[in-house]
């Protein structure tokens, strides 16, 4: 007779992004009997990182343990943006079954398809909460629906079928098993209630041989590498030898020097764990996602993990630009190099490939989201660099050249739908459906190759003035289409000189384009500082500087007007960057430039490169 932990329950919470996944976890840690009384909890308490803050965001899986009714309930917060999708897959491995956060007005998101796909394909038992129940536009019935035309969709079984739901504002800290916002208590009962009845126990096989999978790495600069992961069979001690199974077959010998459990919002040391618990586990430098943890005696290694590979790519370089070294810390090619290979310690979404040349990288992600965080934490810890355009990764499918496809949802008022139809037809976009959802709104599905929407953000928020809403997640490799997708429609506005730029230059040069520099920014030449109202790049003198000809004229100026200044976020200068440009990220200052700088010399390699 198959044996239980009664006492443990292992769940992951997903969620599209904004659903409220961090929030409901924020609230289970409050009401349950972890956290002492006098611990103040801050809003997003696992979102710890300070962009994931800033954002609003989850970039990195995060575990969690809470207390109730005498059962310890171990829970991953994971993240909703399919960007950060490597990081659900493999979390779905550590858990017996999901809890499902669905917004009661936004409904079914593409992301939500994405992990709900995950959770099923591992047979996990699902529970569905319908959050933001208190929202005025809540619709939690039409929801409800929706929810489970998806687990249909996706072809759950009769098990996952009969989910169970709960209604909640994990803002407010209440839910109920009621629809009904009057019904609501302010309590999180009914969600730990259903978790400890409907989520299966793991089975208690520890007196059977060591079996412990890494899902997560972290790393620590005193214990080095950290894997994270849960014991599928056996116990696990302190001073243990081990044995690790490597990904390429070889094994290597160990000695645990350390263990560490999660309770709260802390990681504590433990002497020993075994089958069902999630720990972390040190004493490993070598210790990689997916690899299995047994005793010397008896190694018998886990399934690997599968990880989805990078879908765009980009080529990082040093500064190499007339102002490279005045504003960062780190600016060598061995000081960047050294940090993106620590960052392939946790992240093993990311590849980093070295060129011909010793000072560029080729960098692949799973999208641009994925690769713009990496860059913004590397500018804010102080070094320079330079990126590329982003290009998709072709890779070869059953023999035929194939490139990614994105699934994307649209959600917009009628008025526009004409214009987003036409813009992604251009992009060689597929329309799947279209279903109108009340009051003047528009649900729009898309098959987009992914090279499509690079750049293409921006222009959909110009194109709704702000209304639209777009989510896309990766579909699926499909043959290359064979003709220019995407791009700018508009050239640049480049400078000519060195030196400041100034108001009377910027007024000259305003009814060209839209100017990206305030005056008195510094420049240099082939520096991007604007964008051509036409589809030619424009070269222009930013720092002319008007002759005063008496008192006159130069008190005229001090009384000259011009348009606030279009500043491009790192996200938009990603976007808006073309083939021949570089964007160069300080920890100061973000510019895009031409890669060749003189005017004449790009003249020239434009005429080659059309020769050819």
């Amino acid at each position: 007779m198959t044996a239980y932990r009664k006492d443990i329950r292992n769940v992951a919470i997903i969620a599209h992004v904004d659903h409220g996944k961090t929030t409901l976890v924020d609230e289970l840690l409050k009401q349950s009997e972890t956290l002492d009384s006098h611990v103040k909890l801050q809003k997003r308490a696992m979102d710890s990182n300070t962009l994931e803050k800033e954002r609003g965001i989850t970039i990195l899986a995060k575990n969690t343990a809470v207390s109730y009714k005498g059962a310890r309930i171990n829970i991953m917060d994971t993240p909703g943006h399919a960007d950060f999708g490597g990081e659900v897959e493999r979390i779905m491995k550590m858990v017996d079954g999901v809890v499902l956060v669905v917004d009661a007005y936004e409904g079914v998101m593409p992301q939500t398809r994405f992990v709900l796909k995950k959770a099923l394909e591992q047979h996990l038992a699902p529970i569905v909460v319908i959050n933001k129940i208190d929202k005025s536009s809540a619709r939690p019935l039409e929801v409800i629906d929706e929810v489970l035309e998806l687990f249909i969709e996706l072809g759950a079984d009769d098990d996952q079928l009969e989910f169970p739901v709960i209604y909640a504002s994990a803002i407010n800290g209440t839910s109920s098993m009621s629809e009904r916002l009057e019904n609501q208590e302010h309590t999180m009962n009914p969600v730990f209630d259903t978790i400890l009845e409907h989520i299966p126990a793991p089975i208690d096989n520890s007196d059977e041989p060591l079996q412990f999978q890494v899902s997560l790495l972290d790393y620590n600069d005193y214990v080095g590498r950290i894997g994270i992961g849960r014991i599928f069979r056996g116990k696990i001690k302190v001073g243990d030898s081990v044995t690790l199974s490597k990904l390429d077959g070889t094994t290597k010998n160990f000695r645990v020097t350390k263990l560490f459990g999660f309770f709260g919002l802390q990681r504590l040391e433990i002497k020993e764990a075994k089958a069902g618990d999630l720990i972390a586990i040190s004493g490993m430098e070598d210790i990689f996602v997916g690899e299995t943890v047994t005793p010397t005696d008896t190694v018998e290694p886990l399934p690997i993990l599968h990880i989805d590979e990078p879908t765009l790519q980009m080529t990082f370089l040093i500064n190499n630009s007339p102002f490279a070294g005045r504003e960062g810390k780190w600016v060598t090619a061995r000081k960047v190099e050294e940090r993106l290979q620590a960052e392939l310690q946790t992240d093993v979404s990311l590849r980093v490939e070295p060129t011909d040349s010793p000072d560029r990288w080729r960098v692949s992600g799973r999208g641009e989201l994925h690769l713009a965080i990496l860059i913004e934490t590397m500018r804010r810890e102080g070094y320079e660099l330079q990126v590329s355009r982003p290009e998709v990764i072709e890779r070869e499918v059953d023999g035929v050249k194939s490139e990614p496809f994105e699934r994307v949802q649209i959600d917009t008022p009628e008025e526009y739908q004409g214009a987003i139809i036409k813009a992604l037809s251009e992009r060689k976009g597929e329309m799947l459906d279209m279903i109108p959802t009340g009051n003047g709104q528009v649900r729009l599905i898309f098959l987009v190759p992914a090279r499509g929407l690079i750049g293409f953000s921006t222009e959909f928020l110009s194109m709704t003035r702000g209304y639209g809403i777009m989510n896309h997640t990766f579909n699926q490799y499909l043959p290359v289409i064979n003709t220019k997708i995407g791009g700018r429609h508009h050239g640049a506005l480049v400078s000519m000189d060195t030196g400041k730029a100034t108001i009377y230059a910027i007024m000259s040069i305003e009814e060209r384009g839209t100017v990206f520099v305030n005056p008195g920014t510094e420049v240099y030449e082939g520096m991007i500082v604007g964008e051509n109202s036409r589809d030619n790049d424009l070269t222009v003198n930013i720092t002319k500087v008007k002759q005063m000809t008496n008192v006159r004229s130069a008190t005229k100026d001090q009384t000259a007007v011009i348009k606030t200044p279009k500043i491009l976020t790192l996200e938009e200068s990603l976007e808006f960057m073309a083939d021949d440009e570089y964007l160069e990220v300080t920890p100061k200052i973000i510019r895009l430039r031409k890669q060749i700088l003189n005017k004449n010399e790009r003249e020239k390699a434009q005429k080659r490169a059309k020769k050819q």
